[in-house]
């Protein structure tokens, strides 16, 4: 049986697995903390033969997208996959163009739907650490999966609380549009936690990239596309990112909850070029957190 409905305050324990996976939780703020020691060990920004090039430790033969499971996983079971996006070590997601990019999202939808299928798993999450700045040991075009065994708490809370594009809009939604492209639609949130911070979402409610049709596909492959070069050009240099599909839980059948608003996040730590904004004490402490950058100056700024 999933553990879908199971929260973190009981879920966690203190018994490592038969892997040496440590599943802790916090109880009094429920924050689960995942320890895994393995990981200590792996390779730090190779510099000598890339992994996910052609031929490559993890990319023996040609490939135009490519997944395959983590050797230094954050969870067992298989369950944290790497994702390539291209074969190019070089790409980014604006020179992949549509036709590139449009593959990803499909690779992105099609591991949801297998990782989803699987009776241990309760959510999928696809995710995309960019440069150095924000922890990418590998320049290669790549993301991660994780598929949970639970629903994570803050991804739960928007659950509860009826996520939906008209909140995180915030009140005149002109001052902070920065683009849209067919049926999808790119924004600064009204409160965000970044510098540098991005909604994308689709004008209708669809639970996860598996529904999601041909169309809205192409548009969102076609809105990512806009997206990063224009944040590529805020700098004048490609911008360290954070990028993540928040998707709808699965049930016990595997079948994505509904209802639920399917979007992409993408932020980034920097203030200004090449100065991280770091999050403070106070910060970390109270969950209360300092912006130093206006979200419509900044939508002023990415758009055309």
């Amino acid at each position: 049986m999933r553990s879908a409905l199971v929260t973190p305050r009981t879920y966690c324990g203190a018994v490592p697995d038969v892997t040496g996976h440590d599943l802790r939780c916090d109880h009094h703020d429920a924050t689960v903390v995942h320890v895994v020691s393995a990981r200590q060990g792996r390779p730090n920004l190779p510099t000598a033969h890339c992994p996910f090039c052609v031929g490559g430790l993890e990319a023996p033969e040609p490939y135009d997208v490519r997944w395959f499971v983590n050797r230094w996983p954050s969870m067992p079971g298989d369950r944290c996959e790497v994702l390539l996006y291209t074969s190019d070590h070089h790409a980014t997601m604006s020179s992949l163009g549509v036709a590139g990019v449009r593959p990803v999202v499909d690779l992105w939808a099609h591991r949801t739907q297998v990782l989803g299928a699987r009776g241990d798993v309760a959510y999928v999450l696809c995710f995309e650490n960019r440069g150095a700045e924000v922890g990418a040991t590998i320049s290669h075009p790549h993301g991660q999966i994780y598929a949970y065994d639970h629903i994570p708490a803050r991804l739960a809370s928007t659950t509860a609380a009826s996520w939906t594009p008209d909140g995180d809009r915030g009140p005149d939604p002109a001052q902070r549009m920065v683009a849209q492209v067919g049926t999808w639609s790119a924004w600064v949130p009204w409160a965000p936690v970044y510098p540098v911070e991005l909604t994308l979402a689709p004008h209708v409610a669809v639970p996860d990239l598996v529904e999601l049709d041909d169309a809205g596909r192409d548009d969102l492959a076609a809105l990512l596309v806009h997206v990063f070069t224009r944040l590529d050009a805020l700098f004048d240099q490609p911008l360290p990112t954070m990028m993540w599909v928040a998707q709808a839980p699965r049930d016990h059948d595997g079948n994505a909850v509904k209802p639920w608003w399917c979007r992409v996040r993408i932020v980034s730590p920097w203030r200004d070029t090449g100065v991280q904004r770091f999050i403070a004490a106070a910060e970390v402490a109270s969950g209360e957190f300092v912006n130093p950058v206006s979200p419509e100056d900044l939508a002023r700024r990415l758009r055309p």
